[in-house]
């Protein structure tokens, strides 16, 4: 049986800050995974990430991950996902305190 389709966002994380950011429809990034871009067709998907790859001076370590769409937006479906938008889980500090 083969498995259902899978909406996903390309992410990565910024060269000079380290953060976490998404790749947005304006082919540029954002901090905010509800501002990512979501992609349906597998194919599509690939194509953004290779894209997103060739920009070794803006990002590294690019990726799809799965996302699904709530009424809330985009929201990561795995915990790693939600663990690398959310920081460290031990207390709020630095940019995470703001959030």
């Amino acid at each position: 049986m083969s498995r259902a389709p899978q909406i996903q966002v390309v992410t990565a994380n910024a060269l000079i800050e380290g953060d976490v950011v998404y790749l947005t429809a304006a082919e540029g990034w954002t901090r905010d995974l509800k501002a990512a871009r979501a992609f349906e067709d597998q194919a599509e998907a690939e194509a953004a990430l290779a894209k997103a790859a060739t920009r070794g001076g803006e990002v590294v370590g690019c990726y799809l991950a799965e996302v699904r769409l709530t009424a809330q937006g985009i929201e990561p479906t795995h915990f790693r996902e939600d663990f690398r938008r959310r920081g460290p889980s031990n207390y709020a500090h630095g940019k995470q305190a703001a959030a």
